[in-house]
């Protein structure tokens, strides 16, 4: 009697297959490299915790500095000359300027009309920066936000 030879029975491989997930990872880092600087850009604002609350009448001993920006994009100042009268970007920063060099604790706010240009209110809001003002306000209509509240 021969001898049955016996049949090597073929183990299953059971390793999963790495390199197709490298390759994806390494595009998604890839991408997240590129992608990460563009999304740091901006102006620093100092956001509120809550919703828009009317300011204190005590906020400051001082009367505020406001910013107005109309619908054609002039900016007016509640100090020095006449207030009905836009000013150049020049004046807001040299105003400002002395003003807080004068009073550090100022309080700075901007009110703009609601058909501006976005670019406008920025623009007034980098003014305002150059001239030393560390926190910037903005000014809204407190009937729209009673209204919008009654309606929720």
């Amino acid at each position: 009697m021969t001898p049955v030879p016996m049949r090597r029975s073929r183990r299953l491989m059971a390793e999963i297959n790495v390199v197709p997930y490298i390759d994806v990872m390494l595009v998604l880092l890839i991408i997240f490299m590129v992608t990460a600087p563009l999304l740091t850009q901006g102006i620093k604002v100092d956001l509120p915790k809550a919703g828009a609350e009317p300011l204190p009448e005590d906020m400051s001993e001082h009367q505020p500095l406001v910013l107005s920006v109309d619908a054609q994009g002039g900016y007016y100042l509640n100090i020095g000359g006449d207030e009905e009268t836009a000013i150049e970007p020049d004046a807001v920063i040299e105003r400002v300027s002395a003003v807080l060099r004068r009073e550090p604790k100022t309080p700075v706010l901007v009110k703009a009309d609601r058909s501006v240009p976005y670019g406008s209110v920025v623009e007034g809001m980098v003014l305002l920066q150059e001239s030393g003002a560390e926190k910037v306000g903005f000014i809204t209509d407190p009937r729209d936000t009673e209204r919008r509240r009654g309606n929720r």
